[in-house]
């Protein structure tokens, strides 16, 4: 029999074994964050989770007494037990014993395993973790990662934001601000609001809903508002101002310029001289002085 042939149908037989391994109860185990074929022993308390965020939300959350909570760091999973035959293990892609692929996505460096490709996931280097990639470009019929890594913000984005995001130093190094979860290795979709600032996706759904429109970190409004300017500016004309007030005027801090000007004073808001936003507050003094009235914004957020 020619030696070429039976070397192919061998090369065959085992790309469909490989196949086999990849494919066999792929999708039936897993967890609420992960699907994947194995659980991971945390070597912090030694016992055994799904994943580490599984781990995370047992060990580190209000129901927990505060001297025990912790959590695991990804790096430092070094065992991991298979879900089909049991075997414990270093972190291996295939099980040492039954050879199921126990993730289809699987990096090494992070002790990451993941069966649902969809999310295309990749390792950055220059992040340190794997980051799940929604912004992939289809270039002469083939995927491409459309995604780079900014120096100064320490993180990943779309390129579609390579010229236009505003650096901020570690930006998704930090709490969100709306349900203060750590943002860097979060698991939930996060956008980047217009002034830089980063916070979950579900969490500017959530201050939409509150007709929160402003950035709860440096009050800048988080969406082109100036229909809403444009009905104010309506409202304020309509509204007359009882005559003890006429004369009276006031000094306002813009949150979304920083101008600092002297208005006419309103009962209703306080429009900015220098570009037309309606997101200020009032402040006690002229613009050489640092010396504020209430933080809160004065803004009428009702869109109705």
């Amino acid at each position: 029999m020619d030696t070429g042939f039976q070397e192919n149908e061998q090369n065959q037989e085992l790309d469909s074994h490989v196949t086999h391994l990849m494919e066999i109860s792929s999708g039936y185990y897993g967890c609420s964050h992960y699907r994947r074929r194995c659980k991971i022993r945390a070597p912090c308390c030694d016992e055994v989770f799904d994943c580490r965020h599984c781990h995370n939300e047992a060990k580190d959350s209000l129901q927990t007494e505060q001297l025990l909570r912790h959590d695991l760091p990804r790096h430092d999973v070094s065992k991991v037990i298979c879900s089909l035959c049991g075997t414990e293990q270093d972190v291996q892609q295939n099980c040492s014993t039954c050879g199921v692929c126990m993730g289809k996505y699987f990096c090494s460096k992070c002790k990451f395993f993941d069966d649902d490709l969809s999310k295309k996931q990749y390792h950055c280097d220059d992040c340190g973790i794997c980051s799940v990639d929604h912004s992939y470009a289809k270039i002469a019929n083939r995927l491409v990662k459309n995604f780079f890594h900014c120096k100064r913000c320490r993180c990943c984005y779309s390129k579609v934001l390579e010229d236009k995001h505003r650096c901020l130093e570690g930006a998704l190094h930090h709490n969100c601000p709306v349900c203060f979860e750590y943002l860097f290795d979060s698991t939930k979709d996060i956008t980047v609001l217009r002034c830089g600032h980063a916070v979950h996706l579900e969490c500017t759904k959530d201050m939409e809903l509150h007709n929160r429109y402003t950035c709860p970190l440096c009050s800048k409004s988080i969406c082109d508002m100036s229909s809403v300017w444009k009905k104010l500016d309506e409202e304020v004309a309509a509204y007359k101002i009882p005559k003890v007030y006429e004369d009276k005027m006031v000094w306002i801090l813009c949150n979304d310029c920083g101008s600092n000007t002297d208005v006419r004073f309103h009962l209703i808001a306080h429009k900015c001289s220098s570009c037309g936003s309606y997101n200020t507050r009032k402040t006690q003094r002229g613009p050489n002085t640092h010396s504020y009235s209430s933080g809160v914004p004065q803004v009428v957020s009702s869109t109705g």
